[in-house]
């Protein structure tokens, strides 16, 4: 079976722009930004031509298409008015995945901004499930692991299955999915590798070596993500897994993306990883620089590919 390989690309001149985009450079699916990824301003929903997005998904075998938050979103903030515009626009973002039948919205969580994790994750929980039950049915959320940046919550991926269990107890209880429709269909996560990386979760057998690194760094060695992954369950609920090399130090706490091959990643440890078998399943989306930052190109498309075996 064919495996599932995008890339983020540009919507400018509107969304349905992104399928030719994708296509050129060899892509089968595409990930964008609903509207400027710096700005919280959104066109009516309206605006978006939706005949023709699915006129040109059908046209370039192109599917699905994954929407990414916009940069600015905190769920976790102490201010009540950057939760209120994050929820704003998450809801918009749902109901645009809703109407062009994508494969789900990935958002960073957000920075709990020193307060730690214990603190917020309540709160999180709650803000949610409202965020799902205000929503269409046939949207999904994908919740993002970080870099380990301090403050940022789901560096760890212990917190992801908290939230995954959390908020499916909740639904359950309330008994929201005749409504709002079944919780491992609304809700799921998006495995960033550059971001595990960063953290200290290595991808291949063993971790890279950290000559020239502190001790500090060694301390920051969490494990193998695969092996983290498989024991906290957390395979059915990993729905697209976004591929990037890093630019900085195993373990730096740094999210600086990579072009394929060119960051600190060893590239064996890379396709180790994309080519375990429960990996295989996994829709696969670039955001790599690309020449002249210019984002993801033909040649980190073809790269992937080669790695994978496609």
């Amino acid at each position: 079976m064919k495996r599932k390989i995008g890339a983020h690309v540009s919507t400018a001149g509107g969304a349905e722009q992104a399928f030719a985009r994708a296509s050129v450079i060899g892509c089968n699916c595409v990930q964008i930004f609903s509207g400027s990824p710096r700005v919280w301003a959104k066109k009516p929903l309206a605006q978006h031509d939706l005949k023709e997005i699915s006129s040109e998904s059908h046209k370039y075998a192109v599917s699905p298409i994954y929407t990414h938050a916009i940069y600015l979103v905190n769920l976790v903030s102490d201010k009540p008015d950057l939760v209120k515009k994050s929820i704003q626009t998450l809801t918009y973002d749902l109901e645009f995945d809703a109407l062009i039948g994508g494969g789900g919205v990935i958002v960073h969580l957000g920075s709990h901004q020193g307060r730690g994790w214990l603190a917020v994750r309540d709160g999180l929980v709650k803000l949610i499930v409202e965020l799902l039950k205000s929503t269409p049915v046939k949207s999904r959320l994908l919740m993002e692991n970080s870099a380990g940046q301090q403050g940022k919550v789901c560096s760890d991926l212990t917190e992801i299955r908290w939230l995954l269990d959390m908020v499916s107890g909740v639904w359950q209880a309330q008994n929201f999915e005749k409504k709002h429709g079944q919780i491992k269909q609304r809700l799921g996560w998006c495995f960033d590798t550059c971001h595990a990386f960063a953290t200290g979760y290595y991808l291949g057998h063993k971790p890279p070596r950290l000559e020239g690194q502190s001790a500090m760094f060694e301390d920051r060695v969490v494990g193998s993500a695969l092996q983290i992954i498989t024991k906290l369950k957390l395979w059915s609920s990993l729905k697209m897994i976004h591929v990037n090399d890093s630019r900085d130090l195993f373990a730096s706490g740094r999210d600086r993306h990579a072009n394929l091959g060119e960051g600190k990643i060893d590239k064996r440890d890379l396709q180790y990883f994309l080519n375990y078998r429960q990996v295989k399943r996994i829709p696969l989306v670039l955001e790599v620089p690309g020449e002249g930052k210019k984002g993801p190109n033909k040649a980190n498309v073809d790269r992937l590919k080669l790695w994978v075996g496609d």
